[in-house]
């Protein structure tokens, strides 16, 4: 992934030894030929488990869910961080912390897009500490369908999100592996 690997160096900000600020790359705008081959990448690693839905998080993950959906031919359905007035009272629901926001969300996903017969791909744009991933596998897991893995397409390996998930037996593939920040540097793996 060394394409990818140039454009967070050519647009990443460093912001601290812990946080890369990627707005111009995937979190607040986003390359669609890029976003393109992304879920291309992650359909090439997951098209052989049978994959019915793909599901994400509000909102920087939906570009790439989108592009992965698109090319696995499925549904995507993303889980949503704030309840509505027309929202589904017997969503499935956890309370996360959020590392970039500094602060405890709900996150919610509707008992009618995902059943016990759906098989998952879960795809996020970044793990840090795994809070968020984690809050959506239990959501995965309540409404009784399989999980089959989740694709990242960023994994900061210095936090312990994406190594606690791989413990757990969850099938974590990641385009593009951080190993530091230090420095105000982006080290790969």
């Amino acid at each position: 992934m060394d394409w990818l690997k140039e454009r967070i160096v050519k647009e990443g900000v460093v912001l601290s030894d812990q946080v890369l600020i990627l707005d111009a790359l995937l979190t607040h705008q986003v390359d669609p030929a890029l976003i393109l081959d992304m879920g291309r990448e992650f359909a090439r690693r997951f098209r052989d488990q049978g994959v019915t839905k793909v599901i994400t998080l509000e909102s920087s993950g939906i570009s790439v869910a989108f592009a992965a959906a698109l090319e696995l031919g499925v549904p995507m359905v993303f889980a949503r961080r704030k309840k509505t007035l027309l929202a589904d009272p017997d969503a499935l629901c956890e309370r996360v912390p959020s590392f970039t926001k500094g602060i405890v969300t709900d996150i919610m996903v509707s008992r009618q897009y995902i059943r016990d017969n759906d098989r998952v791909l879960f795809i996020d744009d970044i793990i840090a500490n795994g809070d968020a991933a984690r809050g959506l596998i239990k959501i995965i897991s309540r409404a009784g369908a399989e999980l089959v893995g989740l694709g990242v397409v960023i994994e900061k390996s210095f936090q312990a999100g994406a190594r606690t998930l791989r413990e757990q037996n969850v099938r974590v593939e990641s385009l593009v592996t951080i190993s530091s920040l230090e420095d105000g540097h982006i080290h790969f793996e």
